[in-house]
């Protein structure tokens, strides 16, 4: 009977231990603890440095074994090729992801969000406003705006979203007026609207809550930064910075030809230049092919200075123009900004030779400034209209040019095409310029 008790009290102890043992783990569980979860920030504009900066923290995540990433938007959006290549970047995870919408997720913004599992908001976030605007500020053409809505609707659909509304953010002609957006307006969905269409899982204040939603409290948490290159890459590549590095780099040519010796203007224009392939290097964009172009064009261009003759010249600032289209995916971008450029040291160029002139600079070496004149004694030919009607001798046979005397002055004369012999009396009857035209008497 002992026995019997002392195996039944055994059985319970060990039931309640195993009981214990998976309430534990359920609980480890639902709080996420032994979990990895990275937390990758994307914020101000959407450019190739953002999509560089991604996809190193991504592959961090993926070779780290993440369980999780979550995405921290604050973006006004950018560009659209940066923001399509990244959302094939976050299509090809096999980590859950999520966006946490701190501010807003415009534009471009939004596309990101969209192509992420789970979207979370903040009360006063928003996202969309997604139409395609060029660089001059102006709407894209149609083709443009349709391949981006295509771009859009697949994005929700492909994570089980209605694709209506975000076609809504990119197509005015969607009317949606509940949610503030008649036909005529892009659809912005605040925190309240985007869970009401079931665009967010739901809003939060803090990521603390959104890590508790997400049963992840007790993760491990991964925080990634860019690096100073990344950041700077960023700042480089930003569709606003690219004329102006451009302008900097060729008015500091421009202005380092009007000055004696190689100072600053040059060494800004050299340093502009430099930080334009740094950041589009960083980024991604440009290769070790497109350095070896430039490198050829500058040394073409220090060639002419040094030799001038034209060709060399003109095949250097090919190459570096060459250089400068291979480091962009934007040709129009690329042809806009260089215009830019060309504009401002072209005017720079101007104002330069009215107020400065060719007396310093390489350009002294490059241009002729002799000059003759009057002034100097330096006759070029001397008109002498006196002569017509005065008679002479022949010198010399006239076949028909040669020479003749006139008055004890011997001049080189030419006759209107008859032979005239040696020892002939002729007359003048004709001067232009230094050309004497003679007729036998």
């Amino acid at each position: 009977m002992k026995n019997f008790v002392k195996w039944i009290l055994l059985s319970i102890s060990l039931f309640l231990l195993i009981l214990n043992l998976d309430f534990n783990q359920v609980k480890a569980e639902e709080n996420g603890e032994g979990k990895i979860v990275y937390v990758i920030p994307i914020e101000n504009t959407v450019e190739r440095g953002l999509e560089a900066f991604l996809e190193r923290t991504t592959t961090e995540a993926t070779e780290a074994n993440a369980d999780h990433i979550i995405f921290e938007i604050n973006t006004p959006g950018g560009r659209v090729d940066a923001a399509e290549n990244i959302g094939e970047i976050l299509q090809d995870l096999e980590i859950e992801t999520t966006s946490y919408i701190t501010v807003k997720a415009l534009s471009a913004g939004s596309y990101i969000a969209l192509n992420t599992d789970n979207i979370y908001m903040k009360p006063q976030a928003s996202m969309g406003a997604s139409g395609v605007i060029t660089s001059d500020g102006n709407a894209a053409d149609k083709k443009a705006q349709s391949a981006w809505i295509a771009s859009m609707r697949g994005a929700a659909a492909s994570k089980g979203r209605d694709p209506l509304y975000a076609e809504a953010m990119a197509n005015t002609e969607i009317d949606l007026p509940e949610y503030g957006a008649p036909e005529g307006e892009f659809l912005t969905l605040d925190a309240n609207y985007a869970v009401d269409v079931e665009y967010a899982n739901g809003i939060v204040n803090h990521r603390t809550d959104l890590l508790n939603q997400l049963s992840l409290s007790q993760a491990e948490i991964v925080e990634t930064e860019t690096t100073a290159a990344e950041g700077l890459a960023r700042f480089l590549t930003n569709p606003v910075v690219v004329p102006i590095l451009l302008s900097l780099a060729s008015i500091g040519l421009i202005v380092e030809l009007y000055s004696p010796g190689f100072g600053i203007p040059g060494s800004v224009g050299l340093i502009s230049l430099v930080l334009y392939f740094y950041g589009h290097i960083v980024a991604g964009l440009a290769g070790y092919e497109t350095i070896v172009l430039l490198v050829l064009g500058i040394v073409l261009i220090i060639i002419e200075i040094f030799a001038p003759g034209g060709i060399l010249g003109f095949i250097g600032l090919g190459a570096i123009v060459a250089a400068l289209f291979m480091s962009t995916d934007d040709v129009g971008h690329m042809a806009l900004s260089i215009t830019i450029a060309l504009v401002s040291s072209i005017v720079v160029a101007v104002i330069l030779f009215k107020t400065i002139g060719l007396e310093k600079g390489v350009l002294r070496h490059m241009i002729l400034q002799d000059s003759t004149s009057t002034e100097q004694g330096y006759v070029s030919s001397v008109n002498r209209p006196d002569l017509i009607g005065q008679e002479g001798i022949s010198v010399t046979p006239l076949r028909p040019a040669g020479t003749a005397e006139f008055s004890e002055e011997r001049l080189d004369v030419v006759t209107e095409g008859a032979f005239i012999n040696v020892n002939t009396a002729i007359k003048i009857v004709k001067v232009e310029g230094s050309r004497i035209v003679v007729r036998k008497v």
